[in-house]
């Protein structure tokens, strides 16, 4: 059975979350939340994101897209703030009336973001709207205190050691083994079309996502498609000896 995982990316668009010497929470929430997706789909989990670009987005919204389908688990990525450098560490919370698998999750991502070097905080249960609202098994962590300058070097100068840890706290929960990455010598780039309208082009990575694949819309001028077709048809005449 394919296991299915909502990743809920904090913040968004007109909410910035925390802010702190013009750094954003809702820009760590992204590239975290969007890191972490990648290597859970890499190891073949289909995982949905509540945003995937900087986009404004109510609590009920976000419960609601969480409830159209059934997902083995949901994860809401934020980091904290408290007084500018009065506080630092990281938490994570449950709902109050949690279930085991919530509370497992929660404890085995602690304990990772804690190996990284983050002042442990501890697991704690609370009443937020997305641990209450939604149906799967449910926690929300928060990873340093963006308005703390260590935890800040730690989420950047650790970034790596952090997307691993949390994902591989996730697979060890669902059962499956953490591969490491490792770069092929050659790799094949498969293109799914190019759209003039961009609201087709959309669809067609929501579709792609749905199916498992990694999609991402790439922007470029029209007249570079046909410049890199000319140069792909040259080249092969060349070879043939036209």
């Amino acid at each position: 059975m394919m296991v299915r995982i909502c990743i809920d990316i904090g913040h968004g668009g007109s909410d910035p979350g925390a802010s702190y010497k013009g750094r954003k929470e809702k820009d760590d929430n992204l590239k975290l939340g969007l890191a972490v997706s990648k290597e859970l789909r890499r190891h073949g989990i289909l995982v949905d994101e509540t945003r995937t670009t900087d986009i404004t987005l109510s609590l009920e919204e976000r419960s609601n897209f969480e409830n159209k389908k059934k997902y083995d688990l949901f994860i809401s990525f934020h980091r904290n703030a408290f007084k500018p450098e009065q506080a630092n560490g990281v938490e994570t919370f449950t709902y109050i009336n949690q279930t085991l698998k919530a509370k497992n999750l929660a404890h085995k991502i602690q304990k990772a973001l804690v190996g990284v070097g983050f002042t442990d905080r501890g697991v704690k249960k609370a009443n937020f709207h997305v641990l209450r609202e939604t149906k799967a098994p449910a926690i929300l962590i928060e990873v340093g205190f963006l308005d703390n300058t260590k935890d800040n070097q730690l989420f950047d100068s650790k970034f790596d050691e952090i997307v691993k840890g949390i994902s591989k706290a996730v697979l060890d929960e669902i059962g499956i083994k953490y591969e490491e990455y490792s770069q092929p010598e050659i790799l094949y780039r498969v293109m799914a079309g190019s759209y003039s309208n961009k609201e087709n082009a959309e669809r067609q990575v929501e579709r792609l996502k749905k199916a498992g694949f990694d999609a991402v819309i790439m922007p470029y001028k029209a007249w570079l498609l046909s410049i890199n077709k000319w140069y792909i048809d040259y080249q092969i005449d060349r070879r043939e000896g036209f």
